[in-house]
């Protein structure tokens, strides 16, 4: 992708010929590094349409780096170990499925404190990592349920919201129910786009609607959900990722898990690429969560390396990375029994919920 800086925001300062942002305060958060630089928490920038409509993306390119991604050796052994580990710090357990019931949110979130089996942990020899997963994602309904559930542990609680997984509901009730799981006590939100702004190129429509989610947030993360498999192409995907960041995304994310393409490799090039040129433009940094289709340890490992190779180290931690997975977890017990072990236990020995 390509942009001009021209017109874009005010600026006060160039530093390393990357454009940086005023009113930055002394006492901001550090959130990751770049290059070198140091990155802040995004607060958003005004909308900028040049960058939106010089945004470009060569497909049969992006398709061909994402395949190295599957086709090269992977890490082995101990690495591939402490990868796996460091996969399942950065999960969002999920269950959204219209049979969920409390006691389902109560076992998964269960899982979330203690993902590994205790037997397991003693003999990979990490019990002072204290492994759990970053958050559990739920309906509204199971909020309440999620925070006594996980009371004390430091997994975090996410909601779907916003007219999940369509988002075609009125604005006012989609804002509500961001408000409703915020004042319920849900520490992140997964807000959906209505992706009729992007298919009719209405950026003003879309920026305004993802600013007023991250408004009804307050203090709440907000995980921005593009449903990419909707949006037909590529370009579009990398747009509507600025146009998200633009308006204060903490996290952009690919789907909802129930478009029938999910999370692929191309476009998680794409929207990481986005990212990257976020973070060199205005020097804030912003997340980035694949979501849906995601269910081996390999998976895992492929995404894993594209964030290092595209963002870099800073970005292989929950603030800013997640998986949205709902059966990964299991396979990825599997492969660190077998590490410890040497083989491979079934699958119904490492349940979910």
């Amino acid at each position: 992708m390509a942009a001009k800086n021209g017109g874009r925001y005010v600026v006060s300062e160039i530093q390393n010929g990357l454009i940086a942002p005023i009113h930055r305060s002394p006492d901001d958060k550090i959130l990751a590094t770049l290059s070198g630089r140091d990155l802040q928490p995004n607060r958003g920038i005004a909308l900028n349409l040049d960058w939106i409509a010089e945004a470009r993306v060569n497909t049969s390119a992006v398709e061909r780096r994402a395949q190295t991604l599957v086709t090269r050796r992977t890490v082995k052994k101990e690495w591939q170990a402490a990868w796996l580990l460091r996969a399942i710090t950065c999960m969002d357990l999920t269950t959204l499925s219209g049979d969920d019931t409390d006691e389902r949110v109560r076992r998964l979130c269960a899982k979330a404190r203690q993902p590994i089996q205790h037997e397991l942990v003693k003999q990979l020899g990490v019990e002072q990592l204290c492994i759990k997963v970053a958050a559990v994602c739920v309906y509204h309904t199971f909020v309440e349920t999620a925070l006594r559930a996980l009371e004390g542990s430091g997994v975090r609680v996410a909601a779907v919201s916003t007219g999940f997984p369509a988002g075609l509901s009125p604005l006012e009730e989609r804002v509500a129910e961001i408000r409703r799981s915020v004042e319920a006590g849900a520490h992140e939100i997964d807000v959906v786009i209505t992706r009729a702004h992007v298919l009719g190129g209405k950026w003003q429509a879309l920026y305004d609607e993802v600013a007023t989610f991250k408004i009804a947030c307050g203090p709440a993360h907000m995980k921005v959900i593009l449903g990419t498999g909707d949006l037909l192409t590529l370009r579009n995907a990398a747009r509507a990722s600025v146009v998200a960041m633009m308006a204060g995304a903490d996290f952009i994310k690919t789907s909802t898990g129930k478009e029938a393409v999910n999370a692929t490799l191309p476009v998680g090039l794409v929207m990481t690429r986005a990212i990257r040129e976020y973070a060199q433009e205005t020097g804030m940094a912003v997340g980035f969560k694949p979501a849906g289709g995601i269910r081996t340890a390999k998976q895992a490992l492929e995404w894993l390396s594209l964030m290092k190779e595209e963002l870099g180290p800073s970005w292989l931690k929950a603030e800013l990375f997640r998986f949205g997975v709902s059966g990964m977890l299991a396979d990825i017990e599997r492969q660190l029994e077998h590490h410890a072990t040497g083989r491979y236990s079934a699958d119904f020995r490492h349940p979910m919920a």
